[in-house]
């Protein structure tokens, strides 16, 4: 896609959020359901079981939100969404809010007026082939064929390191992740290129994943996280503290074995006031004094959740790396709840 068409169609969907709600939270509480757009199927981050209940990394986000505004983690309407639909469902209202791996960028904050909360995942955009392919180094794909989603930064990414490299590629365009593995895996391109950790979780849903590698590149800076509509403050307060929530909770040592425990009360402020039992945190949100604590309650802290879904204990198998606590050489950093 050339840039002017992309920007265009940014500032098209931005329109449209202009024009949205600021009334988001009244509207979830009114209808006891949150709307919440993910992906259409990214094993480990958003995908439905085999009972056809959706689970995964981002999933856990949704059910958090809806248990801090519900008080019901299950309270949770999935949307599913493609990399060119995404934005307008979030800003035409159909949706309440979008926990699909999204990269928050300048045009997207400011030109699509979204307002992202925060990154629930430090990423960046790599490369998968076929290990018969033959080949150890994205500078060694001259030629190639490239199956790639549109509507998404790597897009633009893929065109500038193969440029910045005097290299050509062919692209093959695809809407979802599933087209792109099918496409793949039926030898329609040679590489598929997305942010590392959906290729890793695509490389550990086949069959065959040890018959394909991931090359060591990794070309962009992906910040991915929740967003909401620009111009309703109070609701992207909801959606940003509840992630701030689950990422001080393992930082603080709260987790979904000992949440009881603390609500009993700890010689902690700062834990006392994340969970409700001082001070009147929830009452400057519009929410119930334990929103934090139903939110921690459904699957646990942030460290709980990443290992659960897409850890190194799982066919994911994805390291803590620049997702680990500030306090363990990572980028997460929730700010004081005070």
């Amino acid at each position: 896609m050339k840039k002017s068409v992309f920007f265009g169609a940014l500032a098209a969907a931005g329109l449209v959020a202009g024009a949205a709600s600021a009334q988001t939270l009244a509207e979830v509480q009114d209808r006891g359901t949150l709307r919440c757009g993910v992906t259409t199927g990214l094993v480990g981050f958003a995908a439905p079981n085999e009972n056809g209940e959706w689970e995964g990394f981002d999933v856990a986000v949704c059910r958090a939100v809806a248990a801090a505004v519900l008080g019901d983690g299950d309270a949770v309407e999935f949307i599913p969404t493609t990399g060119s639909t995404r934005f307008t469902a979030l800003a035409s209202g159909e949706i309440d809010m979008l926990a699909r791996n999204t990269t928050w960028t300048f045009s997207r904050d400011v030109d699509l007026e979204f307002e992202f909360v925060g990154v629930n995942y430090y990423d960046g955009q790599g490369f998968m082939v076929r290990e018969d392919l033959g080949v150890t180094s994205a500078t060694e794909l001259d030629g190639a064929t490239v199956c790639i989603q549109t509507g998404t930064t790597t897009e633009l990414n893929l065109a500038d390191f193969f440029r910045a490299n005097d290299m050509s590629y062919e692209p093959v365009p695809i809407e979802t992740n599933a087209e792109a593995q099918q496409q793949y895996l039926a030898n329609a391109c040679d590489v598929y290129t997305t942010d590392a950790s959906g290729l890793a979780a695509t490389r550990a849903s086949f069959e065959d994943a040890d018959a394909h590698m991931l090359l060591p590149e990794i070309i962009s800076k992906e910040p991915l996280g929740p967003l909401v509509r620009h111009g309703d403050n109070a609701w992207g307060d909801v959606v940003r503290w509840t992630l701030n929530a689950l990422i001080a909770a393992e930082e603080y040592g709260v987790s979904q074995e000992n949440l009881e425990e603390m609500l009993a009360g700890t010689d902690n402020p700062e834990i006392n006031r994340l969970l409700g039992t001082e001070g009147d945190l929830g009452a400057m949100l519009g929410l119930e004094a334990d929103w934090a604590a139903n939110a921690i309650g459904v699957a646990g802290n942030y460290g709980e959740i990443f290992d659960a879904n897409i850890g190194e204990s799982t066919d994911i198998g994805l390291s803590r790396g620049l997702n680990a606590q500030w306090t363990d050489g990572g980028l997460l950093y929730a700010p004081p709840f005070r």
